[in-house]
């Protein structure tokens, strides 16, 4: 078995790009918030705040608890998505970018004659150097490197910040059996569970499975997989499966927590999510909404509503969607809390019949095409809300960039 891949994986990557741009943060505990307000939660934590026990997902009023001297900073996400093409392009000058797995990982295949321990070192320290002349002192990362992605990530979390860990099949268990069964990418509680009542409660008995084992706690061929990974015997970058599906979702400030405002912002969400359906040259045949709701002594409800309909990339269609599965969703007495939308049944425009029904002349499915690769193109060009549907004005200025775990935004189309 050959080193194959290398990870990189930057540390406290929203809260480190803070403090690289504003000296005065560094050295001082931040959480990184998605609006100031304290019943929001931290979407991410410097070192110095983690050192008190603030992480992500801790609640603004408990991480001030935790860390009285803390500093909150709403998050601009529009930065991270900068610095990280920027990253790409410094790794990629070195080591081949082979998948961009997150806003603050990416895994290349280890070039020819760069595959033993040595030489893979020597090259993770150039990545290392050339990242902190690009992008500072304060952008830290992780490396890891073994024969596959998954190996290669694993050793990423067992040195931070700044590691630089190696894992080859002679190293195997050993390094692995210092971690939990949660630390694993892939195991989550749920999965945790299933591997307990098959009697594996640790990192070394999961090691010691057998492959039919496992494949029978993930139900089929993907605990094959898993027990590949783990043993180094999936080697390379993996190919990216094809887009499912394509959302947004966002908490709402006080102002907006009524059934009108909440509206409001599901339009701006489905108008910024046809965009990106055009720019990624799909079309969606179904629409889930779900909300978030409270009422007084902290009772809550999550309605969901879904519709699928001829497969589209057109703003006026999905938004009549929205509007059909809106009536009655927020009861009387219920507060939005938080407004999320998702497209599925993605498809390629080849991949579907134009629709027997359409509802004008000929043509006009081509026409509607024309019309909103325009507004497209304005928008991209002079900013955002140079033209949108009107319906979707009190909410123009909410739902900002966000970036998801598997979703790096594109700053022409969601800026």
């Amino acid at each position: 078995m050959t080193l194959r891949c290398l990870l990189v994986d930057f540390n406290s990557y929203f809260a480190s790009v803070e403090q690289q741009l504003r000296p005065e943060l560094r050295g001082r505990p931040v959480g990184v918030v998605p609006m100031m307000a304290d019943t929001t939660c931290c979407i991410a934590a410097s070192y110095e705040a983690k050192a008190f026990g603030v992480k992500t997902g801790t609640q603004v009023a408990q991480a001030r608890r935790l860390c009285p001297g803390i500093v909150f900073v709403v998050a601009r996400h529009a930065e991270y998505v900068q610095i990280h093409h920027r990253a790409v392009a410094v790794v990629d000058t070195i080591a081949p970018v082979e998948q961009v797995l997150s806003i603050d990982e990416m895994a290349c295949s280890l070039p020819m004659g760069w595959t033993s321990r040595e030489r893979a070192t020597q090259l993770a320290l150039r990545i290392k150097a050339a990242l902190r002349e690009a992008l500072g002192d304060f952008l830290r990362v992780s490396v890891g490197i073994a024969p596959n992605v998954f190996l290669a990530k694993q050793a990423s979390n067992l040195q931070k910040p700044d590691g630089l860990v190696v894992i080859d099949a002679g190293d195997l268990p050993g390094p692995l059996l210092r971690m939990q069964l949660t630390d694993l990418t892939g195991i989550n509680v749920r999965m945790l569970a299933r591997l307990q009542a098959q009697g594996i409660d640790s990192v070394e008995q999961l090691w010691r499975a057998r492959r039919e084992q496992l494949r029978v706690v993930w139900g089929g061929i993907a605990g094959e997989a898993f027990y590949d990974r783990l043993h180094g015997l999936a080697t390379g970058v993996q190919a990216a499966n094809p887009r499912r599906s394509l959302g947004h979702s966002h908490v709402l400030p006080p102002e907006m927590r009524s059934a009108e405002g909440a509206l409001s912002v599901l339009d701006r969400l489905t108008q910024k999510a046809a965009m990106r359906l055009r720019r990624e040259h799909l079309l969606a045949g179904a629409m889930t909404v779900m909300l978030k709701l409270t009422r007084r002594h902290g009772e809550r409800l999550r309605p969901e509503r879904g519709a699928r309909f001829a497969p589209t990339a057109d703003t006026r269609v999905l938004l009549h969607t929205l509007r059909g599965l809106w009536p009655d969703m927020v009861p009387a007495g219920w507060a939005p809390m938080k407004v999320a939308m998702l497209l599925h049944d993605l498809r390629q425009p080849g991949q579907t019949s134009a629709s027997l029904f359409a509802d004008d002349a000929p043509g006009t499915e081509a026409e509607q095409a024309a019309l909103w690769s325009t507004v497209d193109a304005l928008n991209v060009r002079y900013g955002r809300h140079t033209i949108y549907c009107g319906s979707g004005h009190q909410g123009r200025e909410e739902a900002p960039m966000r970036i998801a775990f598997n979703h790096i935004p594109d700053l022409e189309t969601e800026g």
